[in-house]
């Protein structure tokens, strides 16, 4: 066991605590007892050899050839294997001659180690946490004075650990590198023996084991693999406990399938994590047992039930509820694109602590954005927290929100061979119930008198960023796939349309009571394309969804397409600020509400010239029923919050004015 000079008056207090390890299991499980929980230790992983080790040859060849300038060696368990299979077909102070030829970089303690004791000389060590960021960060530190340049035409071998880091190579790349050897030498798989797994789930899924630990990302992945397998509803119950986790690449895989990390340790040593979870665990759990119903068993949020009279549900009858249904309202209702976002101060400090597509993925921390932001600001209505391209990931596709200029996805579609390859694709069924979850989560969060909306992208706008790779100013790539393919471009849509479809009708099932289609690109089309390309799969898709509440069809730069977009479907139009509100509904026709339209930047002046923009928009849809105030597109960064905040209570106040008004002249 690792020294410590820990404190022993910190306890669990008797608490069930659960953890995966392997080689160390006897280790965690002593800590655990030590600091007063009760162990329930299970193995989720075991490493197994390649029996295939033709990349270990492969990189045999290069290494004695000359051929390669950097070795990066990621576990010592790796660094181990690798001699061994090179051992057999060379003597090893050859071998060490060649590495000492070589840039060598270690990650972690155990690598050095291992390294060390071969004697390879070692040129670059990754401090702690050893993810492949502080990796880079060494890479850009030795080699950053060259620019984007700096690992152009090194020749780069890559010890692989389980699985491949796709990310890591990606960034590799990015960075110049001539070209990167993957070398595996073991992969993860499950215990022989599932038997311990399986009864420290029925723990979790039991509400016995309310303390649960995971030390690295292979353990969160293979125990909701293993749960998954079972049907068991283990990332249900994983959010009735404390979830503690070992460091960043752990946090990013557990928050990667909808779950919420409670606490992440500041050592990355076993001994100091467990006494910082003993620490901290029993007031954590403390506190969220105080924020669940006094019911104990482990459910998921359910919409609300009905009103006291048995009729409807409080919601029913709000003014967003109602202005989408076409009736008459005491005062315009109001929300706004974007209104959980950037310009917000709390939003701000949560993103940095955490990964906005980690964010997404927390239905806790993405219902509890959803819920405050409307609060905060007064709105009638709230909008789901979540990214219109989260259905691409089931798909295949990684997507990419750190980097300038995003978000981006690969690999990009670039051939009709590429999108043959996708059609054979089908989702998980329950690949975004993160989603669907956090929409239960916000519904049962909320005042059962303010709507909840949902959301999704329109099949175009996903299809462009899917082909583009990411935002595009001339989408070029994407509409010379679609006139020169025409055929790839309709199955394409097709696809897209029937997947989204069940996106939306799932979160419409958890209890959204309305939903938006953003399709926000479509603006770069013009008429007779959209009328060939999009009409019939945007018809397909309003088609397909589950009947019931109001569906909102929004897109930008639409000025020219709105009679195509009421034509596609939509039980409200959302026109964005470069369309007149009253043009705009006028060319719409009758039986459809319309949504909008303030220009964004007017949230930046003075409250006047607020006032002045809000109430000439008000007068513009002139008391019609149908009508709910919005931005014309989303709330743009840096606006003040106060604003917002006045704005919704302006559209109240004075479309309250207008409507007695209209009254008092009619008697």
């Amino acid at each position: 066991m690792e020294e410590t000079t820990l404190r022993t008056n910190v306890s669990f207090e008797g608490l069930t605590v659960a953890a995966f390890e392997s080689r160390r299991a006897a280790e965690i499980s002593t800590l655990i007892a030590r600091f007063g929980g009760v162990p329930q230790v299970a193995p989720s992983m075991r490493e197994v050899p390649l029996e295939d080790n033709s990349a270990v040859l492969r990189f045999d060849e290069k290494l004695c050839a000359g051929l390669l300038d950097m070795v990066i060696l990621m576990t010592g368990a790796g660094v181990t294997l690798l001699m061994e299979t090179l051992e057999s077909r060379h003597a090893r102070k050859d071998l060490i001659a060649a590495f000492s030829a070589l840039v060598v970089v270690a990650r972690g303690s155990k690598t050095v180690r291992a390294l060390e004791n071969l004697g390879i000389p070692i040129k670059l060590k990754v401090p702690e946490p050893n993810t492949w960021r502080e990796l880079l960060q060494v890479l850009d530190g030795e080699y950053g004075k060259h620019g984007a340049a700096g690992l152009a035409r090194l020749r780069i071998a890559l010890q692989e650990y389980g699985e491949p880091n796709g990310r890591l190579i990606d960034e590799l790349e990015r960075r110049g590198a001539k070209d990167v050897l993957r070398v595996p030498v073991y992969r993860w798989a499950l215990p022989e023996d599932t038997a311990p797994l399986e009864a420290v789930t029925g723990e979790i899924t039991g509400g016995r084991a309310r303390v649960v630990l995971f030390t690295n990302a292979v353990q969160v992945d293979h125990l909701i693999e293993f749960a998954a397998q079972r049907n068991t509803k283990l990332r249900e119950a994983l959010r009735h406990c404390v979830v503690c986790s070992l460091g960043p690449t752990c946090s990013e895989a557990i928050a990667a399938h909808g779950i919420t990390v409670d606490f992440e340790s500041e050592s990355h040593k076993m001994g100091a994590f467990i006494h910082e979870a003993a620490g901290r665990a029993p007031e954590l759990l403390r506190k969220k047992d105080g924020r669940r119903s006094t019911d104990t068993s482990i459910t998921v949020a359910s919409p609300p039930l009905p009103s006291q009279d048995g009729s409807k549900p409080a919601y029913y009858n709000s003014r967003f509820m109602r202005a989408c249904r076409l009736e008459a309202v005491d005062a315009t209702p109001v929300w706004l694109m974007r209104q959980a976002g950037r310009y917000m101060q709390s939003y701000r400090d949560l993103r940095a602590r955490v990964p906005f597509l980690d964010l997404c993925k927390s239905p806790d921390l993405a219902a509890e954005v959803t819920v405050s932001a409307a609060e905060q600001i007064g709105a009638d209505a709230a909008i789901l927290f979540a990214d219109l391209l989260l259905v691409a990931e089931p798909m295949g596709f990684k997507l990419d929100y750190d980097q300038p200029g995003g978000p981006w996805v690969s690999p990009r579609l670039q051939s009709a061979s590429a999108i043959d390859a996708l059609l054979k694709v089908e989702p998980a069924p329950l690949a975004l119930e993160y989603v669907f979850d956090a929409v239960r989560l916000a519904r049962s969060s909320l005042s059962t008198a303010t709507p909840l909306i949902g959301f999704a992208g329109a099949p175009f706008t996903l299809a462009s960023y899917l082909i583009e790779g990411g935002p595009s100013k001339s989408f070029r790539h994407t509409k010379a796939l679609m006139l020169r393919d025409p055929g790839a471009w309709h199955a394409l849509m097709d696809y897209l349309a029937r997947h989204l479809a069940a996106c939306i009708n799932g979160q419409i099932e958890a209890g959204a009571q309305a939903m938006q289609i953003f399709d926000s690109w479509v603006g770069c089309l013009a008429p007779t394309d959209y009328r060939e390309f999009v009409l019939p799969h945007m018809q397909s898709l309003f088609r397909s969804l589950a009947p019931g509440g109001p569906i909102i069809h929004f897109g930008t730069g639409t000025g020219t397409l709105l009679e195509l977009m009421r034509e596609a479907g939509g039980s409200m139009i959302g026109l964005d600020f470069r369309v007149e509100l009253d043009e705009g509904w006028k060319r719409l026709g009758s039986g459809v509400g319309v949504q909008g339209n303030l220009e964004p930047a007017v949230l930046y002046a003075d409250l006047a010239r607020i006032r002045e923009r809000a109430l000439r928009i008000l007068r513009q849809a002139g008391g019609r029923p149908g009508h709910v105030f919005n931005l014309g597109h989303g709330v743009l960064p840096e606006t003040p919050e106060q604003n917002v905040a006045d704005l919704i209570k302006i559209v109240h106040e004075e479309s309250a004015k207008l409507k007695e008004e209209s009254r008092s002249s009619s008697l």
